[in-house]
């Protein structure tokens, strides 16, 4: 079984940008979620991929990946992915022996930026650098398939509701 562990963090200051190493442009859609997982459609460039993820929230949770031709990758985002997608630009930043995964959301999502870090195991030690803030590792408002529900440009309105 695929076992993903991470740990997602809002950013306390923009001191990462001048450290990132490469960034790369994604387009994801959700084909489906439930309590039990989410069935998701993602490409970058040249590549697409079907992904699947138990609806866990926390720092540990199964996953699968596989690759699909981009060509039925976009016909999925266009025709059969609920709206709206998710767009961002992933930014690599390497700091202390990991490697940050930084996400600035656009479209729907725009303003919202997310750093997560993948570990090898549940309990691993790593260091925080200056620029990560709170972490929201459980807080489901941060994960893109709850993104793509209740995308982060209508959160100011649902609270002065």
């Amino acid at each position: 079984m695929a076992t993903e562990v991470e740990h997602k963090f809002l950013l306390a200051n923009d001191h990462w940008r001048k450290l990132t190493s490469r960034s790369v442009f994604y387009r994801q859609g959700y084909l489906s979620s439930d309590r039990s997982c989410s069935i998701r459609v993602r490409t970058s460039g040249e590549h697409a991929w079907l992904n699947i993820k138990s609806a866990t929230i926390g720092t540990q949770r199964s996953e699968y990946e596989y690759p699909i031709p981009l060509r039925d990758a976009n016909e999925l985002l266009d025709n059969l992915c609920r709206k709206p997608l998710i767009e961002k630009i992933r930014h690599f930043v390497e700091f202390a022996g990991h490697v940050w995964e930084i996400d600035e959301f656009l479209g729907d999502n725009a303003g919202l930026i997310v750093a997560e870090i993948e570990l090898s195991e549940v309990g691993e030690e790593f260091q925080k650098p200056d620029w990560i803030g709170a972490e929201v590792t459980d807080d489901i408002r941060y994960y893109n398939h709850t993104l793509s529900l209740h995308p982060y440009n209508t959160w100011q309105e649902s609270r002065d509701n």
